[in-house]
């Protein structure tokens, strides 16, 4: 198994830059293991390939407003700080933009000119990575002036940053959205209900490196990233009871995979998932035996990268790629404000 064999073209007038209005409007490529059938539809439309009694595990994690712009102190030049984790109170651990941010060096977070509050660079991780320490806690001045993380291949201006966030993003964390949420209206969560699927929740906080391609020859060789996630003990009920009722858990995204079988290996004799909170470092990867998962939702990734892995590992790399091909052909806008599979 090589890196290239999960590479594909893109033209990149797929590449959506701006989401959909009504969220459940974009399009649905649903995919049936067992027989190999496609079907073309809407993503409200989702509820006719699912049954009464079937589990959707969400991921309620909210994306921080985590770019702050700032100045170098002592005459220094502009700098741009991406937060991607917390590390305590006042430490994170950020991506910067700008040269000579090295370890002592102190900056200014600033809007429009004024200074809000400043820090100082402890660490040096390597490339652009840095661990800083702000001189007070900055989660308010995130929530005031700091601007939506979007990745890079998102060239055009969100007007609205809460079309960035799923309907129900709670837990603020995230360097990123779980991208197959920002389907789900919350007319479509009352209606599936109605129909008799059942909902639980999970938190994963992305983090970039999920966006990041594997540049090893070999996948096995790449290191993971590690996410902190949760799986609360009545979700880990929830999946048992759905299991063992031959019902199906389907998973909202990679995020919710990834939390649900990293909550599979701590499970004891006889379990099939168990509660679970700490940092997963899990790597799914083509020949990965899947423990809790029947089924997910899940949006087109970049070439070569961890998620799209992930999904081969789920549905079959040759299978994957044709399916993507496949959606090349139609139309389907990729990435994360683009369309949805739907993989039973």
């Amino acid at each position: 198994m090589k890196t290239t064999d999960f590479d594909y073209h893109l033209p990149p007038a797929l590449i959506a830059q701006h989401p959909v209005t009504p969220r459940d409007s974009s399009r649905l490529l649903v995919y049936e293991r067992s027989t190999g059938a496609v079907t073309h539809a809407v993503f409200r439309e989702i509820g006719a390939f699912l049954a009464p009694g079937d589990l959707l595990v969400r991921n309620r994690t909210r994306v921080i407003r985590a770019r702050l712009a700032g100045v170098k102190e002592d005459g220094g030049g502009k700098i741009e700080l991406l937060l991607l984790k917390r590390l305590d109170e006042c430490r994170w651990e950020v991506l910067v933009g700008g040269k000579g941010l090295r370890p002592g060096r102190r900056f200014a977070i600033v809007n429009g000119g004024e200074r809000v509050t400043g820090g100082v660079v402890v660490a040096d991780l390597g490339d652009v990575r840095r661990v800083v320490v702000f001189d007070a806690p900055v989660e308010g001045v995130l929530e005031r002036i700091g601007g939506v993380p979007l990745p890079p291949y998102i060239q055009e201006r969100l007007d609205d940053p809460e079309r960035y966030q799923t309907v129900y993003a709670e837990e603020s964390g995230s360097a990123a959205a779980p991208t197959a949420g920002l389907h789900f209206t919350r007319g479509l969560l009352e209606q599936l209900q109605a129909e008799g699927l059942r909902i639980a929740n999970s938190t994963l906080h992305v983090g970039l490196d999920t966006f990041a391609p594997v540049r090893e020859d070999d996948p096995a060789e790449h290191k993971i990233h590690t996410e902190w996630c949760r799986l609360p003990p009545e979700t880990a009920e929830a999946i048992r009871t759905t299991r063992a009722a031959r019902n199906r858990v389907v998973c909202v995204g990679t995020t919710s995979v990834r939390t649900v079988e990293s909550a599979t290996t701590d499970a004891g004799p006889g379990e099939t998932v168990r509660a679970f909170e700490g940092p997963t470092d899990l790597y799914i990867l083509p020949g990965y035996e899947f423990r809790a998962v029947d089924a997910m939702i899940t949006n087109f990734h970049l070439p070569k990268s961890t998620l799209l892995m992930l999904v081969s590992a789920f549905a079959g790399r040759e299978q994957v790629l044709e399916l993507y091909e496949l959606a090349i052909r139609e139309g389907y806008r990729f990435y994360s404000f683009g369309d949805a599979m739907l993989i039973l």
